[in-house]
């Protein structure tokens, strides 16, 4: 089960509703529909908070390290807690996956995430949950950092929005790590 939900994303109010930032947009509306309180704790580099949803209580993390540095909050915050690696889930954007797909996955690589490249550096394990949160690709030719780091369309911000919705929508295969079940749901 999970007990630990890391949103991905970069402190800073010009970063706010970027598509790099949709970890932290979710964590934000996760915090507010089960009135998580969120505190600045220096010892784990970020904001943190703790809920319950279904009866389970659950640590919520949006490291404030910038995304290519998240690795060193979440294994500062997973020790602290004794929380395995296999126990988290942590909520990034998703360039291979179109606007507003959701996809739950279990281990693998970083492909190409700096965020989730630290993590796996930091807690030398690639055995967590991820919650992708399609994006899309940039145009070709087009440099990938300036459109991870820029405010989407209206049409694609929307996108994003129903994205969050959805797997809000679905918390309970998500912290149960049903990833069957939730992955045929968002192909509906």
């Amino acid at each position: 089960m999970i007990k630990l939900v890391v949103g991905l994303g970069n402190p800073g109010h010009q970063y706010e509703k970027t598509r790099h930032n949709v970890g932290f947009i979710f964590l934000d509306e996760l915090g507010f529909t089960y009135r998580a309180g969120w505190s600045t704790v220096s010892q784990f580099q970020g904001e943190v908070a703790s809920c319950v949803i279904a009866g389970q209580q659950l640590i919520l993390l949006k490291p404030q390290t910038f995304m290519n540095k998240s690795g060193g909050a979440v294994g500062k915050l997973l020790r602290y807690y004794k929380i395995k690696p296999e126990q988290m889930l942590v909520v990034h954007d998703e360039l291979e996956l179109a606007e507003g797909v959701c996809k739950l996955k279990r281990d693998g690589g970083h492909a190409g995430h700096n965020g989730l490249r630290d993590i796996i550096a930091n807690i030398d394990s690639r055995d967590f949950y991820r919650l992708r949160i399609g994006i899309g690709r940039p145009q070709t030719g087009a440099n990938i950092a300036d459109y991870v780091l820029s405010k989407p369309s209206q049409d694609g911000l929307i996108q994003l929005e129903n994205a969050v919705r959805f797997g809000l929508a679905h918390m309970d295969e998500l912290l149960a790590a049903k990833l069957v079940e939730f992955n045929q749901l968002a192909q509906v």
